[in-house]
């Protein structure tokens, strides 16, 4: 419950730190010049794929969380519930173990193009901070996967790349850095 009390600290600590941000810059807020162009569309489409890209690979943390995978699983599920049992979990997290290197290459490319077509609005640091995390995510990933890579650093890469605050980050980023740009 120790790990559970500091996901949710620090989640608190983001989300209030960035609501702080939010509201002071809200009432200077760059202007988002509504782009009716093909290219903006096709970049508002690419940001519904990333969305829907970090939903799968972040859903299946939680997956993994609910069928008492991992540490902190073990406090949250109790011994008496085995949910791993139930055939439609176990498929559930093979497809998303076997899809999650694929999904998450996909997630950088379909946000980095959304980023590219609508804008970086750099203006507003939720964006940077965004494709800072992103990119610091795969780069990890790529070194887990990566077959040259020393066991020393997959170990580290591991560390970095399988902690759950940076997808927090992400998507508490996302949204108030979307909310400023909406009317």
């Amino acid at each position: 419950m120790k790990k559970l009390k500091h996901l949710l600290t620090f989640t608190a600590g983001v989300f209030l730190s960035s609501l702080v941000y939010f509201l002071a810059i809200y009432p200077n807020r760059p202007e988002d010049r509504e782009h009716e162009t093909l290219l903006h569309e096709m970049g508002e489409a690419f940001g519904t794929l990333g969305v829907w890209a970090l939903v799968i690979i972040y859903g299946r943390t939680l997956v993994k969380l609910a069928i008492g995978q991992g540490g902190l699983a073990q406090r949250l599920v109790p011994d008496e519930y085995d949910v791993s049992a139930i055939p439609p979990f176990s498929t559930l997290l093979n497809v998303l173990n076997r899809t999650h290197v694929y999904v998450g290459v996909a997630a950088i490319a379909v946000i980095v193009l959304h980023i590219a077509m609508v804008g970086l609005h750099a203006d507003i640091l939720f964006f940077p901070a965004v494709l800072a995390l992103v990119l610091w995510q795969g780069v990890f990933g790529f070194f887990l996967t990566w077959r040259f890579s020393p066991e020393e650093l997959k170990k580290a890469a591991y560390v970095v790349h399988a902690q759950f605050f940076t997808g927090i980050m992400i998507g508490i980023f996302s949204v108030f850095g979307h909310l400023l740009l909406e009317d």
